[in-house]
């Protein structure tokens, strides 16, 4: 039997080389399944950490502890007692201590943490020395500027209005190296809401009475690879446990892993699902390729199972003799197979990283290989056996016994059942699961099957028609095509790899537009560039001076905290900087609506050292009166104290430090309260207090800052918006400041009236419904400082860039110059359009910004593509190329076996007279007519199941849905699938058919 079976094979290459094919090319995506999951998993997991915000990636474990004057042994007693109740590694952890103050400030009382972090210094750059001594304190640039507070001055910080202060001395203000990083993922040593940047003290400090009961810190890092899950590890139950236990000890865990783990849990879930559906879609077509290989090679075995018949052989050893011969190429097809889907995988989706995940990888791809050398072997038995059951008459006939009989149109039923079936599960709750997964093939299939009945009967009608009329090319066609066996089941491989193909490609195509829309809309354009300046008035600067021509570079602050969040831009530079799409609004209506009503004329800027007032004061009590300053250069603020004032007429003169740098300093603020009491606050002023400001000017040089018509006009100057203590009214002689009876407000503040230097209330963009606050008063935002600023809505959008589908666009010029002084919180950005160099980084630098991180659409773009949807769009196309590719090969098989068949037919026809060019057409046309009709009715299948099955592009596994998903088969796709099949299937059609048309136009030279 073996003698036979070799003797078999040798003889029979080119079927034996067409199923070893076929196999190779399923073995080779059923062995990449595992790996591409395995690795692909551990990508996405990879990219879910990386993009991460710190506090996702890190466990705090707190107590509020009374150190007794020791707060060095509450936090090592910490320590111990985390270390014997978290079971995790614990390299490197941070510990620290933060205890909430309230900081003095003219305008509240903001909250200000005062903390100890170890290896506080490494982590910041800072200006002046390290705090060592106690009571020495680091304060942040921005907490300083809003404090005014300078290197060497005294930080009163108090627990409570009533309570004593505690004065530290200021060594140093620093700025955040990496203010995302780990280090500084805990909220206790961040600035928060309108609190300020914490206070960083030596650890002694806390031995004082007043500190001995701060939030001791423990911090801890996890580990990437528990945070991916490598060798199965499983974080959030033994998270939970840990949390249970530490809570009966009195410790707090905080564990903001949730959102992280559930991420890459969903990842998991969407590869695993999506690379199992691909494999079983293959799997089929392949299964189906063999079974149609075997049917067309089978006639040639046909004559041996006649022969063994006829010398008594039973059906068992003909069986074996048939199987034997397809065991050789499923083999062999097998093993080439295995080691390809290992660099196949590889090469999508890197190398599996650990030996276990290795391991089960591999046994994995090799049951998919067995798999798929078992079924091949059942259907290739399944069609011999039907064979073989023929009488010996029928194996040794030439020519078809007919097109089918009841069993398959019962068959051909039963599939559009079953594809309708799979419609309504897709569009039905259960879109993901079941049937729903194979409904576009199941529809495609179920149109193949229609279209091919119908091809058939058209086929077969048309050509006797088109023989009478004298049309023999068009009629020999159509009698090739109706009387060809298996050409049904033919046509409708083609349609459904074409359609699967078509799904597959523009499900890839649409993922990666999905990724490129979502990159551009959460950065806003091209290249976003991440970088540190001390305020929105140095950023503005250093962009403009960067970027004279304002076609390159856009400043930008985002403010997410906010509510509703707020993104403010250089609004004249945004239509040629930024990517815009429709949705975000017209590009140009907040610069055309700034532009139109740019604000009162400036006030002169004051460059000089002194500042002298005249004013008169009517009030009954002492009051005193100061003025906030702003440098337009580097933002810094600059207080100036004019003192108590006497009754009546005066003339008062104060000094001005940091103003004489061009371009000066402007006006914020008059500030109106009674004198400082002795703990420091500055109380409101007495009911019925009054002042009217006559003039304002300057001294050295000398110049006239505030005139009686500046000072006299109304629109340049505006009270609070918090309190209803104040009323400011201009007169004949200047503005006039008072103090009502019905006031209240804080206990330790003065009031205020603000300098108008900009359009009041500034327009804004809205995205998305008004904030529920707007029902009730006004539209304001209070991202600006202590107090709410009313806005007028110049226009809605149904999304903003950076933000999404809520929130509100500014203009930074507008924005900075009314939140003056404020400790204003924001990210500070810098937008690049496509054309910037990198000359416009290097003079970003040279103005004085810090570029401590950069982004481009395409970066983030790539780092999308770890996710699961996009790598099931990857894997599922690789499946819809095989299923092309598994097309090819069985139309060579078709032609091939038809070959010899269909030359003898020809050859005597051009005997009885049938032209040589009508025969060449008619052997082109036979493939064609099959190919064509195959790749259109596939295309048009795809295009059918495409709303019918609900294909959709997979949104993405972080659950973003600012904008709406891109369609699963555009016409782009649709089109490039049509090229590359017309083109595969072309070359092989042609290929198939040109050794007949040699043999026509050799075998008849001279006839």
């Amino acid at each position: 039997m073996f003698t036979l079976i070799w003797g078999a094979v040798r003889t029979r290459t080119a079927q034996v080389l067409t199923v070893l094919v076929l196999t190779a090319l399923a073995a080779a995506v059923a062995a990449a399944g595992p790996w591409f999951a395995y690795a692909g998993m551990n990508r996405a997991a990879t990219a879910d950490v990386t993009a991460a915000p710190a506090e996702q990636r890190l466990l705090s474990v707190r107590q509020i502890a009374d150190t007794e004057g020791d707060p060095r042994a509450a936090i090592d007693d910490l320590t111990s007692r985390v270390q014997g109740q978290l079971p995790l590694p614990q390299a490197d952890p941070v510990t620290g201590l933060a205890l909430p103050l309230t900081a003095r400030l003219g305008g509240g009382n903001p909250s200000m943490n005062l903390a100890f972090r170890e290896d506080f210094c490494a982590h910041v750059e800072l200006e002046g020395a390290c705090p060592a001594s106690p009571g020495e304190a680091a304060i942040s640039v921005a907490a300083a500027q809003r404090l005014g507070l300078r290197i060497g001055d005294p930080l009163p910080l108090r627990a409570s209005l009533a309570s004593a202060p505690i004065v530290l001395t200021v060594v140093a203000t620093f700025t955040y190296n990496d203010s995302d990083g780990a280090y500084w993922g805990n909220s206790l040593f961040e600035a928060n809401g309108g609190s300020l940047d914490p206070a960083f003290t030596p650890i002694a400090t806390f031995q004082r009475e007043q500190l001995g009961e701060p939030t001791v810190t423990f911090d801890l890092t996890v580990p990437d690879e528990l945070l991916r899950g490598e060798d199965g590890f499983r974080l959030g139950p033994v998270l939970r446990e840990a949390e249970a236990g530490l809570a009966a000890s009195g410790l707090r865990l905080v564990n903001a892993t949730g959102p992280l783990l559930e991420a890459i849990e969903r990842n998991r879930h969407e590869i695993k699902v999506g690379v199992v559906v691909a494999m079983a879609q293959t799997l089929v077509l392949t299964w189906f390729a063999i079974g149609l290989a075997g049917h067309y090679t089978g006639r040639d075995r046909r004559g041996d199972a006649a022969l063994l018949k006829l010398r008594g052989s039973t059906r068992s050893a003909t069986l074996r003799l048939a199987w034997g011969q397809h065991l050789v190429p499923l083999g062999a097809g097998a093993l080439i197979g295995l080691p390809f889907g290992y660099l196949l995988g590889r090469w999508l989706a890197g190398p599996v990283a650990t030996v276990a995940e290795q391991r089960a990888a591999l046994l994995l791809s090799v049951a998919a290989v067995a798999a798929v050398l078992l079924g091949g072997l059942v259907v290739l038995a399944v069609v011999e056996a039907v064979a073989l059951r023929r009488p010996v008459a029928d194996l040794l006939r030439e020519v078809g016994s007919g097109r089918g009989d009841w069993r398959g149109g019962l068959a051909d039923l039963l599939l559009l059942v079953i594809a309708v079936a799979a419609v309504y599960q897709a569009r039905s709750s259960a879109p993901d699961s079941g049937l729903a997964l194979a409904a576009p093939g199941l529809v495609a299939l179920a149109v193949a099957l229609l279209v091919a009945r119908l091809l058939g009967r058209v086929a077969s009608q048309g050509g006797g028609r088109a023989m009478r009329s004298g049309h023999l090319r068009l009629g020999l066609t159509s009698v090739q095509v109706s009387r060809q066996p298996g050409s049904e089941r033919v046509f409708a491989f083609v349609v459904v790899a074409v359609a699967l193909f078509a799904t597959t490609l523009g499900l890839a195509l649409g993922d990666n537009r999905a990724r490129t829309e979502r990159s551009e809309a959460e950065l806003g354009a091209e290249r976003v560039l991440t970088v540190r300046t001390p305020t929105r008035t140095t950023l503005l600067h250093a962009v403009r001076r960067a970027d004279p021509e304002g076609d390159q570079a856009m400043a930008v602050v985002v403010d997410r905290d906010s509510i509703p969040p707020v993104l403010a831009v250089d609004s004249s530079r945004l239509a040629r900087v930024a990517n815009w799409r429709p949705v975000y609004g017209p590009p140009g209506l907040l610069a055309a609506a700034t532009a139109e009503n740019p604000g009162p004329d400036p006030t002169p800027a004051v460059t000089g050292e002194r500042l002298t007032l005249r004013l008169r004061n009517d009030s009954r009590e002492p009051v005193a009166l100061g003025l906030s300053l702003q440098h337009e250069g580097t933002g810094e603020a600059v207080q100036v104290r004019f003192g108590t004032l006497r009754r009546g007429e005066q003339s008062l003169t104060a000094p001005v430090t940091g103003c004489r740098a061009a371009p000066g300093c402007r006006i914020l603020r008059w500030q109106f309260s009674a004198p400082v009491d002795a703990n420091g606050n500055v109380p409101p002023p007495p009911a019925g207090s009054a002042v009217t400001l006559r003039e304002l000017t300057q001294q050295g040089p000398a110049a006239e800052i505030l005139g009686r018509s500046r000072l006299g006009d109304i629109a340049r100057w505006r009270s609070g918006t918090d309190v209803a203590a104040l009323d400011i009214a201009t007169v004949d002689e200047g503005l006039r400041i008072a103090s009502d009876e019905n006031g209240f407000g804080s206990p330790d503040a003065g009031i205020h009236v603000y300098a108008v230097d900009s359009v009041m209330p500034p327009p804004v963009v809205l995205a998305g419904p008004p904030p529920g606050e707007w029902r009730f008063q006004e539209p304001s935002m209070s991202s600006l400082g202590d107090q709410p600023v009313p806005v007028r809505v110049e226009g809605a959008a149904r999304v903003l860039p950076a933000l999404g589908p809520r929130g509100l666009l500014v203009d930074l010029e507008t924005s900075r110059r009314i939140a003056g002084d404020a400790d204003v919180p924001g990210e500070f950005e810098v937008w690049l359009a496509p054309g910037a160099g990198p000359g416009v980084v290097e003079a970003l630098r040279g103005a004085g910004l810090v570029v401590t991180g950069e982004d481009t659409v395409a970066r983030r773009s790539s780092r999308l593509a770890e996710q699961g949807p996009a790598a099931i769009a990857r894997f599922g196309l690789l499946g819809g190329a095989v299923g092309l590719l598994l097309a090819a090969a069985t139309l060579g098989v078709a032609g091939a076996v038809d070959r010899r068949r269909r030359l003898e037919h020809l050859r005597v026809l051009r005997l009885q007279g049938l032209p040589l060019s009508a025969a060449v057409g008619t052997a082109y046309a036979g493939a064609w007519v099959l190919i064509v009709a195959g790749v259109v009715v596939g295309l048009v299948a795809a295009v059918i199941a495409d709303p019918l099955a609900r294909v959709a592009v997979r949104g993405f596994t972080d659950g973003w849905d600012v904008l709406p998903l891109p369609g699963a088969l555009g016409w782009p796709a649709v089109g490039l699938a049509g090229l590359i099949a017309f083109g595969l299937l072309g070359l092989v059609g042609w290929l198939s058919v040109l050794p007949l048309v040699r043999g026509l136009r050799g075998g008849m030279t001279g006839r």
